[in-house]
């Protein structure tokens, strides 16, 4: 029988000027042994839920592209903006055979078309929140995110527009962005669901040639 870590999901990928069938499969927790060298962060997180799992590309490979989860404007009902980001890790330019990774992600939304490098791996973020909107208020938290690749292009998810960007993080040189790890506050029911907080991103180095 095939486990769980064995099956492939066939996906056509279409973006950034990437075009062609890959195999795509989760990586979940198997490979968070990986050693990094730092950890990517910014300092306008919001302040509820706590932090989950990370989740690490396996070995040799780096973020090359991302997708978000987004849940589109719900005009006077309950909002939540940005509930999850998924890295696309490959092991080389030709990226014919991809993982990705997510750590914990919120209920709502949809996962929008995935954007890739047009060459090189992502580097640093930077996350556009919207701040804490009171007892009476509807909190969204982080709405949408940046990416910046190792070969210049900056690329911008298709989030919610709330809230400002705070700074760039720092920049992983001489390697890449390996990983991920979600701030997350849990489901509320009734109340004021703000999903994702936060997020921060592992830094590995490329291999020795």
């Amino acid at each position: 029988m095939a486990s769980l870590r064995s099956i492939l999901v066939l996906l056509a990928v279409a973006s950034s000027g990437f075009c062609e069938k890959v195999f795509l499969q989760r990586a979940g927790t198997i490979f968070n042994s990986r050693e990094y060298r730092s950890v990517l962060t910014v300092s306008n997180g919001e302040q509820f839920g706590d932090w989950t799992w990370p989740e690490m590309c396996p070995d040799n490979f780096f973020a090359v592209g991302f997708s978000v989860r987004v849940e589109s404007n719900q005009y006077g009902d309950d909002d939540t903006a940005l509930n999850g980001i998924r890295l696309i890790c490959s092991q080389d330019e030709s990226r014919n055979y991809l993982y990705y990774v997510e750590s914990h992600t919120g209920h709502f939304g949809d996962w929008s078309h995935p954007q890739y490098c047009p060459s090189g791996v992502l580097t640093s973020f930077q996350i556009r929140v919207e701040g804490h909107r009171g007892i009476f208020g509807d909190d969204t938290a982080v709405n949408n995110i940046k990416f910046r690749c190792s070969s210049n292009p900056m690329m911008e998810a298709p989030g919610m527009h709330w809230g400002e960007y705070g700074y760039w993080s720092e920049d992983c040189t001489n390697g890449g962005i390996c990983g991920i790890e979600t701030k997350m506050e849990d489901y509320q029911w009734a109340l004021d669901d703000s999903s994702l907080n936060d997020v921060r991103f592992f830094c590995c180095n490329k291999p020795q040639q």
